[in-house]
């Protein structure tokens, strides 16, 4: 898929997961276990050690899912995820240089905002999403207050969204939702099974949010 179809998948879907930990094999593990719970968005963060091998391997492995990259801090970070493949580009912060580095190859960038002012560089460097982070910090009040100077911004808040919380982002007017430790959590402890079962909850809340149920 290209990145426009990259885009519309993130807003159809409504939730993007975020994967972590310690190893290799936990990384594809728990991606596994998110596929199994319906959750096919996965964004494979560079916390973990050889993100790139995992990004790569789920690649070849789960051909239903999209594997994006996280927690990407340089451009060279970014194209090193490029080229193993990352459909899109997550970071935790602004930085026009990994947004330009993403359109220069194709691949949907999605940077971190916190502010007006950075939401504003965001746009003009090109970004078609940004990531409200950390979402728990400004709840959906703040990005409800950020969209109304920003019609034209598509925000995806990530930190502190939960199954509980989730119907109160789309509401607040989220185009997604990144979803990290409050789905993943059984993977810390090797219950693979829990993560399957805590994303088809999250997933069935989302569905029900964006109608607004």
């Amino acid at each position: 898929m290209d990145k426009h179809e990259i885009y519309r998948a993130i807003g159809r879907e409504g939730a993007v997961v975020v994967v972590r930990g310690e190893s290799v094999e936990q990384g594809i593990r728990t991606a596994e276990a998110c596929c199994a719970g319906g959750m096919h968005l996965i964004e494979v963060t560079f916390t973990l050690p050889h993100a790139d091998e995992v990004i790569r391997e789920l690649a070849q492995r789960i051909p239903d899912a999209v594997v994006g990259a996280g927690t990407v801090l340089d451009a060279t970070t970014a194209r090193i995820a490029i080229l193993a493949g990352a459909q899109f580009v997550v970071s935790p912060m602004l930085d026009e240089e990994i947004v330009r580095t993403c359109n220069r190859y194709g691949v949907l960038a999605i940077p971190g905002v916190s502010t007006p002012t950075e939401a504003l560089r965001a746009l003009e460097a090109g970004a078609d999403l940004v990531k409200l982070f950390p979402g728990d910090v400004h709840r959906p009040s703040g990005l409800k207050a950020l969209r109304a100077p920003y019609p034209q911004l598509r925000i995806m808040p990530t930190g502190g969204v939960s199954a509980d919380n989730v119907a109160e982002w789309f509401a607040a007017g989220a185009y997604a939702v990144g979803a990290g430790s409050s789905v993943t959590a059984g993977a810390k402890k090797g219950d693979y099974a829990q993560v399957t079962q805590d994303c088809r909850a999250f997933i069935e809340r989302v569905e029900r949010a964006k109608k607004g149920n």
